[in-house]
C-alpha cells in the first residue's frame, strides 16, 4: 500500500479491484495481505454469511460448521490429521510452537533468518536482522524484534539461513538438546519469497528426525500455493502446520494441525490437557462458514488456473527485464510473485535484503504502479485472486514495462 503522504482510504471492493474514497478504481495485488484468494465481495461467501447472520454469529458451544471446515482441510492437506481453530495466523504459529514444546518437553525453537511468523516473541526473534550483524558469516544472532523484548527470549531461539544446509546442520547440532521445533515457511515471503532448495528441505526433515525435533510449517500465507498446500508442493513433511488467511474466506481465522500423536497435547479426554487452548472467537461460525465456502470454490482446477495466470505474469515480467537488460529479478510461485531490484534472484534473506537506495527504488516502483491504477505491495509478496483476468495480468506486465522504460530515460525521476 502507498502511504505517501497519507494512506489510501478504501470505499469498497469489487472482485479484483478496490475503489477508494476518491473514486479511483485500482487493481488489487495485495488482497488484504494474500487473504482474499477470490478477491473482494465473492458472492458465494457473501450469501452464506448473510444467511448465517440471522441465526447467530458466535456461541460458547461448538457448531457443525467447524467440523465441516476441519474435514475439508484434513482431507486436502497430507500433514494434517487433527486440527484446531484459532483467530489469527499469529495464534496459529504460537500454539504450534507451544504444542511442540509440550510434546518434546523442550523450550527452544529454530527459525529462518528474516522470515515473518507473526507477533509471538519467539517467532519474531531473528526477523529484524540487518547487515550490521553480518560481519561474521558464521554468526546469525537472535536479534530482538522490538525494544524491551526480554533477553531470555533470544537465548531460546536459534537462527538459521535459508537454503544453507551446512549452516542448518551446524546450528541445529549445537542447540539440539534444547530445541522443540524447527519453524519454517516453505517459501519465506517477507524474507524474499524465495524458492526452497530440495536439498535444504530434505536436510530439515533429516536433522529433525535425528535429534527428535519437530518440524513446524508456517503455511499461513503459502497454503495458497496448491490444493494441498506448500509443504506437499515442495516435499516437506512437517509434524505441525500453521494455517490461516485463505481458510477464513475474508474473516479472522487461524488453525493448528498435524500428526494425531502431537496434536493430542491439546486433548482433555483424560483430564487437564498438556496444553490448554481456547479463545472467545475461535472457530466462530462466520469464519468457519466463510472459510468452507471459499475453500470449496478453490478446486484443483481453480488452483491450476490461478497458477497459470501467475506463470503468465512472472514470465512477462522476466521478459521485460531481459528486453531492457535491467537489474531486476522475479521470485515466487503459484499465485505469488515479488520483484527484486537486482539482476540475480536471491537464494536467502541476505541476498534479498534491500539497502536504502534499493528501498527507494522499490517505493518508486510502487508509486508508478499506483499511477497506473494498480496496488503493488511495497517490499512484500504480490498476490493474485480468482477474480483476476488475463487482461489484468497483462496490465501488470505493461505497468512494469513502462516503469523500466521510464527508468532508462530518467533514472532519478522514474515513478515519481
Amino acid at each position: 500500500m502507498d502511504h505517501e503522504p497519507s494512506p489510501l482510504y478504501i470505499s469498497r471492493g469489487e472482485g479484483a479491484y478496490l475503489i477508494d474514497v476518491d473514486g479511483n478504481r485500482l487493481l488489487d495485488l495485495n488482497n488484504n495481505f494474500t487473504t482474499l484468494i477470490h478477491g473482494h465481495g465473492f458472492l458465494p461467501v457473501a450469501d452464506a454469511v448473510a444467511d448465517l447472520l440471522h441465526r447467530g454469529t458466535c456461541f460458547s458451544n461448538p457448531t457443525e460448521h467447524e467440523i465441516t471446515l476441519a474435514e475439508l482441510l484434513i482431507e486436502r492437506i497430507p500433514a494434517i490429521e487433527h486440527i484446531r481453530f484459532v483467530n489469527s495466523g499469529t495464534e496459529a504459529v504460537m500454539f504450534a510452537i507451544k504444542a511442540a514444546r509440550a510434546f518434546t518437553c523442550r523450550p527452544g525453537i529454530a527459525r529462518i533468518e528474516g522470515a515473518y511468523h507473526g507477533a509471538y516473541d519467539w517467532a519474531e526473534t531473528g526477523q529484524a536482522v540487518s547487515p550490521a550483524i553480518w560481519n561474521d558469516p558464521l554468526r546469525s544472532p537472535a536479534v530482538p524484534a522490538y525494544r524491551g523484548m526480554p533477553p531470555s527470549v533470544g537465548e531460546e531461539v536459534t537462527v538459521i539461513r535459508f537454503n544453507d544446509v551446512e549452516d542448518l546442520e551446524r546450528r541445529i547440532a549445537s542447540a539440539a538438546p534444547s530445541l522443540a521445533c524447527i519453524l519454517i515457511d516453505p517459501m519465506p515471503s517477507r524474507a524474499g519469497l524465495i524458492a526452497p532448495e530440495p536439498s535444504f528441505l530434505a536436510a530439515v526433515g533429516a536433522i529433525a528426525r535425528r535429534y527428535g525435533i519437530l518440524v513446524v510449517a508456517d503455511e499461513v500465507l503459502n497454503l495458497r500455493q496448491s490444493y494441498m498446500g506448500a509443504s506437499a508442493r515442495y516435499g516437506l513433511q512437517p509434524d505441525l502446520v500453521a494455517a490461516g488467511k485463505i481458510i477464513g474466506g475474508g474473516f479472522p481465522v487461524g488453525a493448528i494441525g498435524g500428526r494425531e500423536e502431537v496434536m493430542r497435547v491439546f486433548a482433555s479426554d483424560s483430564g487437564k490437557p498438556l496444553l490448554p487452548q481456547g479463545g472467545t472467537f475461535s472457530a466462530n461460525p462466520v469464519s468457519m462458514v466463510a472459510g468452507r465456502v471459499a475453500m470449496e470454490a478453490m478446486t484443483e482446477t481453480a488452483f491450476a488456473s490461478l497458477e497459470s495466470l501467475g506463470d503468465r505474469i512472472r514470465a512477462g515480467l522476466r521478459r521485460e527485464i531481459e528486453r531492457c537488460g535491467a537489474a531486476f529479478s522475479v521470485t515466487g510461485a503459484a499465485s505469488l510473485f515479488r520483484i527484486h531490484p537486482r539482476g540475480k534472484e536471491p537464494t536467502d534473506f541476505r541476498e534479498a535484503y534491500l539497502d536504502p537506495e534499493e528501498t527507494e527504488l522499490m517505493a518508486r516502483l510502487s508509486r508508478h504502479f499506483l499511477a497506473c491504477g494498480i496496488l503493488l505491495p511495497n517490499g512484500a509478496a504480490a498476490c493474485l485472486s480468482t477474480a483476476m483476468t488475463k487482461a489484468d495480468g497483462d496490465a501488470v506486465i505493461s505497468a512494469f514495462a513502462d516503469f523500466l522504460s521510464t527508468l532508462e530515460a530518467n533514472p532519478t525521476e522514474a515513478g515519481i
